[in-house]
């Protein structure tokens, strides 16, 4: 089997956002963006400055690596001409370790008021009164360490109760999903269009025990749209343009009138254009939340 070429660059918030869009051009496993976060402690309590985000992917160590590799530094390099961008860096990661690369950093992290998130290989200090959510996320995006993934959490437990049911688009490693079920939601559909993705939340929801709660699907909205299946609450943790997309594609459908959806991955300057668009689909913004570059919007369905 061969190696893996890992590319990665760390750069604020929004040039994060951007590298990232690049990267997905021509990675097929998917890309990871995490905060950098001094000794792996993250307090969303707190107003965090913008920091450092670290955008990384693999791709194959084959006959096609170099074109990959030309077409990523020209993709990135257009990009600097508009927004300034460290050079990227290529390492070669042998077969074995590839897949343990990324977990760098990724170390037990306390989100919200109850929710400790630990790796699957860590030990952590459960005290009293935490939930506590193991997780593997392979290259999946969602360990808990990007600020996005930290105001879903705190989402989560206002929103997640007893009796709530639950629809989590871009799903990623399951981590929201798994948060709701152990919160209390008692049925949470987590979809997602990356094959990988879907494999790590089915791993991770099994391992949480909570596969009675969490139904894990390849793919995004397509047949909820013609259903008469609803939900009381939706979360998308994705980017400012697919959120547009599903938009428009009638996103607000996957829930009942007068439900809530949350959604983030979201930077500070796309947020009026990504609110234009969900009011436009009938979802009203009631309430953000910002994490140093990252804002989350809490919306609720309109009666049509």
């Amino acid at each position: 089997m061969p190696n893996w070429i890992e590319v990665a660059l760390t750069l604020d918030g929004e040039g994060a956002e951007a590298a990232a869009d690049v990267l997905r051009r021509y990675v097929p496993n998917g890309v990871a963006v995490e905060r950098v976060i001094p000794g792996g402690e993250a307090w969303p309590d707190e107003v965090i400055p913008p920091g450092p985000v670290r955008v990384s992917a693999y791709f194959p160590d084959d006959d096609q690596s170099p074109q990959t590799r030309r077409k990523i530094e020209e993709g990135l390099y257009f990009l600097s001409r508009i927004y300034p961008m460290p050079e990227p860096t290529f390492a070669t990661v042998k077969e074995e370790d590839w897949a343990e690369a990324w977990k760098r950093g990724f170390s037990p992290i306390r989100v919200g008021k109850h929710l400790l998130l630990k790796p699957t290989w860590a030990e952590a200090d459960i005290k009293p009164g935490d939930i506590v959510i193991e997780l593997d996320p392979g290259m999946a995006f969602g360990t808990g360490t990007h600020p996005t993934t930290q105001l879903c959490l705190q989402a989560c437990e206002w929103f997640c109760h007893p009796g709530v049911n639950m629809v989590d688009i871009g799903t990623g490693s399951g981590i929201l999903a798994i948060a709701a079920a152990k919160l209390g939601c008692y049925r949470i559909v987590a979809r997602d269009i990356d094959e990988q993705a879907v494999e790590a939340a089915i791993q991770n929801v099994a391992h949480n025990h909570v596969e009675d709660k969490v139904i894990v699907q390849h793919g995004s909205i397509e047949g909820f749209l013609t259903s008469a299946r609803h939900f009381e609450l939706g979360m998308a943790n994705i980017t400012a343009n697919v959120i547009k997309q599903l938009a428009r594609e009638g996103i607000q459908h996957l829930i009942y009138p007068y439900g809530q959806f949350i959604f983030s991955g979201i930077i500070h300057d796309q947020v009026e254009e990504v609110v234009a668009a969900l009011d436009q689909a009938e979802l009203s913004l009631i309430g953000q939340r910002k994490l140093g570059d990252w804002v989350m919007l809490i919306t609720r369905r309109r009666e049509p």
